[in-house]
């Protein structure tokens, strides 16, 4: 028999309002593909693909660079090189996309010129264009600032190889999954993203951002379904965009945020497609992880298709700015 003291505690249990969604983790965008409508908490677990954006503007960049191949933002300018034997730097105005100078590294050539990136002591330049599978001599250069400001640029180099890749002879033009042109320089190190021509994958190498000799650790494979040619990075508010093009040059921005440490494929997701058929884009930066800056290289196809080299703005508040501003 059930006393009365027991059936007022039980009343009490059942009148106390209880949401068993409460702490319900899971994916709260409604435009994401994996949507969960019970989840009350983001756990960065959102992908989504197939949104367009465009420019803001868009401006031709000068003659001397046809195949502008990376971007950074430093020292109130835009940062740029060519990918072909031309061993010089370029500095662009962020609203007029002229060339307002430039610093020419001595003593070093550009096989193939792919990315440039930074921390707060270096300017880092990626010669690792590997379009037929075969260099056995991939590097990085690592440039003082000071020294670069300087006018007398002080230059090591971080020589390295893939872990997993044993067989150098030639596959054919674009045949290889051993390309690369996106690199990243984080606190602990210097991540790789690869532009694999077969799978349409990227894969993560980690290596060390010291000068040496080194065995790039392969760390991940990323299905991006596309060609990855650039990477802007923001450590401390964990946001990663990845550049490149799928198809019949189609340019998108791969969005990786709100992951854990440096796995960077852990957090949210989001491909983004640029409004800019047959744009080459090779380069992507951020002067405050809303307003970004793109670069495409000089592109002809036949007698139909001729797009010049360009430098873009694009705002991506409406995808990443509910996030940063949260942090």
């Amino acid at each position: 028999m059930i006393s009365n003291l027991t059936k007022y505690l039980f009343f009490v249990l059942l009148s106390i309002p209880v949401s068993c969604h409460s702490a319900n983790p899971g994916c709260t965008d409604p435009k994401a593909l994996n949507y969960d409508s019970l989840a009350r908490v983001e756990d960065g677990s959102c992908k989504c693909q197939g949104a367009y954006v465009s420019p803001e503007w868009s401006k031709e960049l000068g003659e001397q660079i046809p195949e502008t191949s990376g971007l950074i933002y430093w020292d109130g300018v835009l940062w740029t090189m060519n990918d072909d034997t031309d061993t010089r730097l370029y500095l662009l105005d962020a609203e007029s996309a002229e060339i307002v100078g430039g610093h020419t590294l001595q003593g070093v050539i550009n096989q193939d010129w792919e990315e440039i990136a930074q921390d707060e002591e270096y300017v880092y330049v990626g010669d690792f264009g590997n379009n037929m599978g075969m260099r056995k001599n991939l590097h990085i250069l690592r440039i003082e600032k000071r020294s670069l400001k300087s006018g007398n640029p002080s230059i090591d180099t971080i020589w390295f190889s893939y872990s997993d890749q044993q067989d150098f002879a030639s596959t054919g033009f674009n045949q290889t999954e051993f390309d690369c042109e996106a690199f990243i320089v984080a606190s602990d190190g210097i991540y790789l993203f690869t532009k694999q021509w077969l799978s349409s994958n990227t894969t993560l190498y980690e290596l060390p951002k010291l000068p040496g000799t080194y065995v790039a650790q392969k760390i991940e494979v990323y299905p991006i379904q596309g060609q990855v040619t650039g990477a802007s990075f923001l450590e401390e508010e964990r946001v990663l965009v990845l550049c490149g093009y799928a198809g019949l040059v189609q340019p998108f921005l791969y969005l990786f945020y709100d992951y854990q440490d440096f796995a960077f494929f852990s957090g949210n997701q989001k491909r983004l497609n640029i409004s800019l058929p047959f744009h080459q884009v090779e380069g992507v930066a951020t002067t405050d992880g809303l307003h970004y800056y793109i670069s495409n290289e000089h592109f002809t196809m036949e007698s139909y298709v001729d797009i010049p080299q360009r430098l873009h703005m694009i705002d991506l508040d409406d995808f990443l700015g509910e996030y940063l501003k949260s942090r």
